[in-house]
């Protein structure tokens, strides 16, 4: 049953990946509804993320642990800079800060394989 719960948190997390690394387009639209939207949106997969790679670290090998927990606290920090950059909604700094987010958000995906 573990195993299963495990591998449904990869999947989220891959799923969540996903759904992020489509957003850059949606990032640059200055549209004022989208902007309460695009902050919303983000926070909540983060927080799902948050959630099902905590999961996985927690059942990871020990020489695992060390890289996803790295990875895992550069990627909250970057997603928690690009909240910021969107609440500010300066799209020159949001675009920098979701290079960021989703340069890191991609080495998570490659750790997980």
């Amino acid at each position: 049953m573990e195993d299963m719960i495990y591998k449904g948190s990869i999947l989220r997390i891959k799923k969540c990946a996903f759904d992020l690394l489509s957003l850059e387009e949606d990032l640059v639209d200055d549209d004022e509804d989208s902007w309460e939207l695009m902050g919303r949106d983000l926070r909540l997969k983060s927080t799902f993320l948050y959630c099902d790679l905590n999961h996985v670290i927690s059942n990871a090998r020990d020489e695992h642990k060390k890289t996803l927990t790295d990875l895992g606290n550069k990627l909250f920090y970057f997603m928690e800079e690009l909240d910021q950059a969107v609440k500010s909604r300066s799209i020159s700094l949001i675009q920098i800060r979701y290079n960021d987010a989703a340069h890191v958000l991609q080495e998570v995906i490659m750790s997980l394989h």
